[in-house]
């Protein structure tokens, strides 16, 4: 047993587990989940592919970053995070290199998937559970800062890869994020540990809202939660893959629809700490269904804006609200399963969500190409949020309701 003031040594660190993911995850998933969408016109102008041809490499690489949570997720219950997210810094890198000489479109769709797959898969669901088990209190403040990167990233890499597409080339600018990367990921990596072994057994119990055992079983929670966020994912990922082409569309240019994006995730980085700490005052599936409502009332008023000014003022708006939703997803698998199954939980629910993330990329560009705009794509997302929330909604009444019924019993 590691006596207390051992414990009370390791407490500081655990912020720096905190800053080290949110970094790892804003370059791993920015480069998967957004980093793409300031490709498309370039790819189309040099090889003449269509929206929806490069809508499925975005798909090859989220289904990778899918596939790869489950695996990942399986290995980090096991091995140390730290040599699981050195592997996937190393893959992600020279994938990235790879991918800046491809001139096929299988040769995107093989890389962008192994990148997915061993590259960013290695990072969220192995970072988001060691950084949930170095935590007892702040638990949803701790993890809504590391899934803050994950905004910052999918803001930042598209809007920094349009300024290196606008210098560069598309190719150039992919070899300089890959170096990046490399360089960036490496040390950060080798900064990852584990909890104290007495920290991760305080923190391994699933407990509801009100600090009650969980009166479901692992596998029901992880299938609930990992049909609802197929369709909260696909809600989001349309204006996250689709918004910068959109405003193209109304004759902006390209660095300042990249803009647009990048002011939308710079404010939901504030949105995901913000509801990590609402989840911590409120419970968090009350702060996953907050963010799911907000998410679903106002994507499709996208396709009502058709000046720059207004893309601004509805990316602020939306940005915040939208962004609690990825909060509030890991901290309610963090809440309602044990430690010893905690990563392979969230990398279950995670392949759910990027399944979600690419079906819903894949349509927006799909049904753009056969209407000519986007007004179904995004009538696609509302209906997708909507049915998110049902299932969310009566996941949250099923728990209270078992938890009643157990209580008259007692």
């Amino acid at each position: 047993m590691i006596a207390k003031n051992e414990i009370d040594s390791e407490a500081p660190y655990r912020w720096v587990i905190v800053g080290t993911s949110a970094v790892m995850l804003a370059f791993g998933i920015g480069f998967i989940a957004n980093g793409l969408s300031v490709f498309f016109k370039p790819l189309y102008v040099e090889f003449g592919w269509e929206r929806g041809s490069v809508s499925l490499i975005y798909f090859a690489g989220v289904m990778g970053l899918a596939l790869g949570g489950i695996v990942m997720g399986y290995v980090a219950d096991r091995v140390a995070t730290r040599w699981i997210s050195l592997f996937g810094a190393i893959v992600l890198g020279l994938c990235l290199l790879l991918a800046a000489r491809a001139d096929s479109l299988w040769q995107f769709h093989v890389l962008f998937f192994v990148a997915g797959f061993l590259g960013a898969g290695s990072f969220f669901a192995p970072l988001v559970a060691n950084v949930g088990n170095w935590f007892k209190a702040n638990v949803g403040l701790a993890l809504g800062i590391t899934s803050a990167g994950q905004a910052l990233g999918q803001g930042g890499v598209p809007y920094g890869a349009a300024l290196l597409i606008g210098a560069f080339g598309w190719r150039d600018a992919l070899s300089v994020m890959a170096v990046i990367a490399l360089l960036v990921l490496i040390p950060l990596a080798l900064l990852t540990r584990q909890p104290p072994r007495s920290t991760t057994a305080a923190t391994g119990e699933a407990e509801t809202d009100d600090g009650s055992p969980v009166p479901l079983s692992t596998n029901a929670v992880v299938v609930w939660l990992s049909v609802a966020v197929v369709f909260c994912c696909f809600c989001m990922s349309v204006p996250l893959i689709h918004l910068v082409p959109l405003i193209q569309d109304r004759g902006v240019p390209l660095d300042d629809a990249a803009s647009v994006i990048f002011l939308m995730l710079m404010v939901a980085v504030a949105g995901r700490v913000a509801f990590g700490k609402l989840a911590d005052m409120i419970g968090p599936m009350r702060a996953y269904l907050t963010a799911s409502c907000w998410q679903t009332l106002l994507v499709f008023f996208f396709i009502q804006l058709g000046i720059l000014d207004a893309f601004y003022i509805f990316a602020i708006v939306y940005g915040f609200g939208y962004a609690g939703v990825m909060t509030g997803v890991i901290v309610c698998v963090r809440a309602l399963t044990p430690v010893t199954r905690r990563a392979s939980a969230l990398g279950i629910v995670t392949m759910a969500a990027w399944i979600g993330h690419g079906i819903g990329g894949y349509q927006g560009g799909f049904f753009f190409d056969l209407m000519g705009n986007y007004t179904l794509s995004y009538a696609n997302a509302a209906f997708a949020g909507m049915i998110n929330l049902v299932i969310v909604g009566a996941l949250y009444f099923t728990i209270h309701r078992r938890q009643a019924a157990l209580a008259f019993k007692g």
